[in-house]
């Protein structure tokens, strides 16, 4: 079946089916590890990316995904940085609670 959502059109809204991979390099921000993974949709770039800490010996991730879309990936993955911070200036470890 997910072969036939590939081949129209359907899914790959989230980013794991549209091949979501990290862009540019990670940002240490705060003791955080933030992470771009813009993914193509509807002829542009979504921002998205990831948040993670270690907590405990465990690592922990918080994904995100903004409305925010860009004609260039380069641009996605500034935004989701940007982003990224903010979540993390908000809400800081309770993204993982």
């Amino acid at each position: 079946m997910s072969f036939l959502k590939r081949l129209f059109g359907g899914g790959g809204g989230n980013g794991e089916e549209s091949g979501e991979k990290p862009v540019g390099s990670a940002l240490e921000y705060n003791g955080f590890t933030i992470r771009a993974t813009p993914y193509k949709a509807e002829g542009q770039f979504q921002t998205c990316g990831v948040i993670s800490k270690e907590i405990d010996g465990v690592v922990k991730e918080h994904r995100f995904v903004r409305a925010d879309r860009f004609a260039s990936q380069s641009d996605a993955a500034d935004m989701a940085l940007k982003k990224g911070q903010q979540i993390v200036n908000e809400q800081g470890d309770r993204m993982f609670g």
